[in-house]
């Protein structure tokens, strides 16, 4: 693995765990709740930020290298952003009913409940949800950690191992499944289009799709699935 690559990764990681110290401070320091919450949320934006920052820095030298002759036109990036979202909202629906209605598990994530609540209340905290993390997110999981694996092995290998890890660095372990799916689609999309474009574009608009439903439509989303799990027992007990 190139170096540039593995500096993109440790800074990753340090923008993921930046907050620990933030969070020392800031019970040191006795600060309100209300305060303290919104000096953690506004450290974690800036770190995320920088994180970029540097991220798209290293990154500099992949454009000198020669570029793949089939990959996607415009137009058919544009498809295949499209055809990502798509893919990626029905397999998390398909992935959701499976745990849902084979293992029992809660339709709502932890993970994605808690960071709707700091989104509320923190507007400037969608700004990692819908648009910095998702191009993190692309640039680690399906450039570096997926890239390099397709390089020694191949897209099943290297979509279960980058989806595994994609899912438990989320640290919702009741919906790994969902994503998995969503590691594998977006990966899918990445190699048939060879533009990292394209699973990043995907990612922030299912993100953003899923902000806003959920943040402006959350009554009608859950009478929808009461509807839909109304038909689903029905359907297997007749």
């Amino acid at each position: 693995m190139p170096k540039r690559y593995m500096a993109i990764l440790l800074t990753y990681i340090l923008a993921q765990f930046s907050s620990y110290p933030v969070v020392w401070l800031v019970d040191r320091q006795a600060f309100n709740p209300e305060l303290a919450q919104t000096i953690l949320v506004n450290w974690q934006v800036f770190s995320f930020i920088v994180a970029l920052v540097i991220s798209i820095i290293l990154l500099r030298k992949d454009r000198q290298l020669p570029r793949a002759d089939d990959r996607a036109s415009g137009t058919m990036t544009v498809v295949w952003c499209i055809l990502g979202v798509v893919m990626a909202l029905f397999g998390q629906a398909i992935a959701n009913l499976i745990q849902v209605y084979l293992f029992g598990l809660q339709l709502e994530s932890e993970n994605t409940t808690a960071i709707l609540e700091i989104s509320r209340v923190f507007p400037i905290f969608i700004l990692i949800v819908a648009i910095i993390g998702p191009i993190l997110e692309e640039i680690i999981f399906r450039k570096i950690i997926f890239g390099e694996l397709y390089k020694r092995t191949n897209f099943f290998i290297a979509g279960t191992i980058s989806g595994l890890v994609f899912a438990v660095v989320h640290n919702d372990f009741t919906h790994l499944l969902v994503y998995f799916v969503i590691s594998f689609v977006f990966a899918f999309v990445y190699v048939q289009s060879k533009r990292l474009i394209v699973p990043i574009m995907a990612h922030v608009l299912m993100n953003s799709y899923v902000v806003v439903m959920q943040l402006f439509f959350a009554e009608q989303i859950e009478q929808y699935f009461e509807e839909v799990q109304f038909i689903i027992i029905n359907l297997i007990g007749g």
